[in-house]
């Protein structure tokens, strides 16, 4: 082989070795943001003090391809009345639970369960604790109100109860189906001084 021939073979042969691995390489990345980790941007204060504006967090996909979320997860998800954002709250009520609101406080009763159990919620700071109220949120109505949450469906709050439009706003559900749920934030990625892992907490039932 000429050569000429040779030296254009070559250059030709580098290029298709170069663009395999770009292709591989963006198949890949493409693959762990779609079923594994992906990272995303808090926007709001409705998550305080538990996530704060523009941080940005590591989502895992993954762990709810294997199992279903579960109650004190913090999620990121698609709300019932704008499928096409993505809201980041905790999970409160489960399939089959009522979450009732009264006096400012959370109960749930359980999935076939005929007690009701006050939630502690160690996560809420001052301004919030004792302080969750249905639609508006900072109205104050202490009134009871009771949410049924559907087989399959989930009931969300953020932390900062007064100032958060959650399951108690959303229309026409109050309710987040598990297929809208895309993920458990794994831990806080910036800024570096609030690095940290989420964990998930005890209710003790």
């Amino acid at each position: 082989m000429p050569p000429m021939t040779e030296g254009k073979f070559a250059l030709w042969y580098n290029i298709l070795d170069v663009l395999i691995n770009i292709v591989i390489i963006v198949a890949i990345v493409a693959g762990i943001r779609t079923f594994l980790v992906s990272p995303f941007q808090v926007e709001g204060n409705s998550m305080l003090d538990t996530l704060e504006h523009k941080e940005y967090i590591v989502i895992n996909k993954f762990t709810y391809f294997t199992g279903s979320p579960k109650r004190g997860d913090v999620v990121v998800f698609r709300p019932p009345n704008d499928l096409s954002k993505h809201y980041v709250k905790r999970v409160i009520g489960l399939p089959g639970d009522a979450v009732i609101l009264r006096g400012g406080l959370v109960f749930i009763r359980p999935a076939g369960s005929d007690e009701e159990i006050k939630l502690e919620e160690p996560y809420l700071n001052d301004r919030n604790t004792g302080h969750t109220y249905q639609h508006p949120p900072s109205g104050g109505n202490e009134a009871e109100i009771r949410y049924d949450v559907p087989e399959g469906e989930y009931f969300l709050l953020g932390d900062n109860r007064q100032g958060s439009l959650d399951s108690r706003s959303f229309t026409p559900s109050h309710f987040v189906t598990e297929d809208n749920i895309k993920g458990r934030v794994w831990f806080i990625a910036l800024p570096l001084s609030r690095i940290h892992v989420l964990t998930k907490p005890d209710y003790g039932f």
